[in-house]
């Protein structure tokens, strides 16, 4: 068998990490808060097209939400793995 080749050891932020946990974090998160929008929103949305519209503004959001936590996170664990190391 071939040695793997596929390694990294990132320096600061580990960039392919944080965009994979997001897109994770995005839907486990995010379709449940879609619903409650949809729902507490009491707002009629009777057509596929609006539907898919409502996910899209409200998805962003969370997404940008989501994105914007990890990265911090993702630094701030590696600032602290930093000084102690």
């Amino acid at each position: 068998m071939p040695d793997v080749v596929e390694e990294t050891d990132p320096e600061g932020v580990d960039y392919g990490w944080v965009m994979q946990t997001t897109f994770v974090l995005t839907i486990v998160v995010g379709a449940p808060v879609v619903a409650l929008v949809a729902f507490v929103s009491g707002v009629s949305i009777p057509t596929w097209s609006a539907q898919a519209a409502f996910a899209i503004r409200v998805g962003a959001v969370v997404w940008i939400v989501t994105a914007v936590a990890v990265y911090l996170y993702a630094r701030r664990t590696a600032v602290d793995a930093d000084a102690e190391g």
